[in-house]
C-alpha cells in the first residue's frame, strides 16, 4: 500500500487528491472510496493505486 496525505478535498464535489511520494503526480479519489465524508486536507491514509483515463487513481483508501 502506498501512504500519502489529503492535499486538496472538496466536500461538496466528494472529491479529492492524496499527495505521496509513491507517485509523481496526486493521486485521484472520491468518496466512494473512502467511506465518509469527514475528511480534512492534511489527513494521513494508505490506499492502493490503480491506472484511470485521467490519471492515478486510490482504491482500497484508509485512514491511518
Amino acid at each position: 500500500m502506498a501512504s500519502g496525505n489529503v492535499d486538496f478535498f472538496n466536500d461538496t464535489g466528494g472529491y479529492g487528491f492524496i499527495s505521496t511520494e509513491d507517485a509523481d503526480d496526486d493521486v485521484f479519489f472520491h468518496m466512494e472510496d473512502v467511506g465518509g465524508a469527514d475528511l480534512e486536507e492534511g489527513q494521513a491514509l494508505e490506499f492502493d493505486i490503480e491506472d484511470s483515463p485521467k490519471g492515478p487513481r486510490a482504491t482500497n483508501v484508509v485512514r491511518v
